[in-house]
Formats: C-alpha cells, structure tokens, sequence
C-alpha cells in the first residue's frame, strides 16, 4: 500500500502531473504579467498547455553523432524538477512525514536541470549550443555558491535541520524566517540566484535569443525541446515553493500558500521585464559579490545567534 501511494505521490500530486499544470498554469501568469507590463493583453490561459501539445507533434530532429545524450538530457531535466516539486510539495503537506536529509537531495536535484542543459548543448555540436554551454557553466559556477550559503544560513537558523518539515515546523514555532535581518539578507540573495536557475533576464545569457539564437537549446525541436520547456515550466513552479519552505514556513494555508506563491512569482517577473540582460562576465562578477556577500553576512549573523 505504501509503495501505491508512494508512486501516486509521485506520477499524480504533488507530483509529476499537478506539477506540469501548475508549472504551465505559472508560465501563463509570466506571460500575462509581462504582457501588462507592456501594455498588451497577453495570451489565453490555455497557451502554454497549446505550445506543448503542438511541439510534441512535431518531428524530433537529431543532430550526427551524439543522439543517446542529446536526448537523454531533457529527460533528465524534467524527471529531477518533476521529484523536487513531488518532494516539496510532500514536505508541505505533510512536515511531520518528510524524510531524513531530503533538503540535500533536493539542492542536488536542482543542479541536475542545468546539467542536462549543459549535457545537451554540448551532444548536439553546433557552435552556437557550445557557446550557450560554456555560459551556462560559468552561471552555475557563479550563482551556486551564494545559493548553497543562503540555504545553509536557514539550515543554521533552524537548529541545524537538513529536513525540510524540521524547517518548516520551526518557523510555525519561531515565526517565518524572512522576519529577521538575516533571513531577509538570506532571501534577497536567494532571489536573485533563482532568477538565474530560471534562466530569467537578466540572467539568461546561455540562451539570449539576439545573440546566440537560443543558445543551448538552439539544435533542439519537437520532443527534446517540450521537455526542455515542461522543465522549465516545472522550475517556475518549484522554486517558489523552495522559497516559501525556506523563508514562509509559519502559515502554509491553502490560501495563503497561493498569495505567497503568486507574490514571489511577480517579483521574478517583475526583475525580469525591468532590467536588461547581463554579459556573463557582468553577471558573474555580480553573484560573486552581491549575492555571496549578503548570504555570508546572514550565515555570519546566525552563527552568532547560535
């Protein structure tokens, strides 16, 4: 019976398909949002769930040499956003259930979507793919740290938990972690480290469309390119999510989650229709400074709260 319900955990919610929907259903409020911002109306709730179907139809064109990995890549993307989002809305559902250690395993699986971007990129041999590779290395290299230290911040903050329902549960006692110094400081770096997982502007130099055509995924169509856009979607949904266990954990309400929910996915929309994109050399010299100054200076301070 449990294994029943493990695999519907997973396959249905808050697993694979909620999370495709809901990721779909975040893609449209991007869309729409962004289109308000510029004065246009934006498109029907509908439309990402149409762009995938009609991309699915399409014929899957591989490039010589290289066709295991060049499709195995998207796979992977999506089958390790697809757990992190079944992981984290589990733990939200039920804290006190969440399994030993599982904050590691989802910054783990987090990484992997960059990875297959990468693994991609390269396996399709096309000059312009490399170039979106060799950037989306350099954003990893520079957003990562800062990411990992933001979280650790929280990890201290919450009596040293590595479990996302410990961390959780600590906020219902404690208050929300973002009502502090250092998990406000903790929050604003996070936010922008996102924004780069998300490859959201300004922070979307592997793919810049004016420069590289796309990029990574420039050699990419039908199947291996839906799937690359489902990870995505399922990312815009996921991290959000992430953000709230870290940082919102004191009221996890239906009602509540979907206004902190939302309210977060605007800020990433909003940093995304209000700045320019960056160099990758601009961008790294950022995460390297600002990010990473602010999550040391939040795990400084929690330390010494300790």
């Amino acid at each position: 019976m449990e294994i029943v319900k493990s695999i519907f955990n997973y396959l249905v919610f808050p697993g694979l398909i909620f999370s495709v929907f809901a990721g779909l259903m975040a893609c449209w409020i991007d869309r729409k949002v962004s289109a308000r911002l510029q004065w246009r109306v934006g498109p029907p709730w509908h439309q990402s769930i149409t762009d995938i179907i009609k991309l699915l139809g399409k014929e899957t064109i591989f490039p010589q040499g290289g066709k295991f990995t060049f499709l195995l890549a998207p796979f992977l993307g999506f089958l390790s956003a697809s757990l992190v989002a079944a992981i984290l809305g589990w733990s939200i559902l039920n804290p006190d259930k969440s399994f030993s250690s599982d904050l590691i395993v989802v910054l783990y699986l987090l990484l992997v979507p960059a990875v297959a971007v990468i693994l991609g990129a390269s396996a399709s041999r096309n000059p312009l793919a490399s170039v979106g590779a060799s950037r989306e290395m350099k954003m990893v290299l520079a957003y990562e740290l800062p990411f990992i230290l933001a979280v650790i911040a929280m990890i201290i903050k919450s009596s040293g938990a590595i479990q996302l329902g410990k961390i959780i549960n600590h906020q219902l006692f404690f208050g929300s972690n973002i009502l502090s110094f250092s998990g406000l400081l903790a929050f604003l770096s996070i936010i922008f480290c996102i924004q780069a997982k998300l490859g959201l502007v300004p922070f979307d130099a592997s793919e810049a469309e004016q420069e590289i055509m796309g990029g990574a995924l420039i050699e990419y169509s039908g199947l291996g390119l839906a799937l690359f856009k489902l990870t995505k979607a399922v990312m815009l949904y996921t991290m959000p999510l992430f953000v709230i266990i870290l940082f919102m954990g004191r009221d996890l309400s239906p009602l509540f989650m979907i206004l902190k929910f939302v309210g977060i996915l605007v800020i990433f929309i909003l940093i995304k229709n209000t700045n320019p994109r960056l160099r990758i050399d601009q961008a790294m010299r950022f995460f390297w400074r600002v990010p990473t100054l602010l999550s040391a200076v939040a795990v400084v301070l929690n330390l010494k709260e300790k």
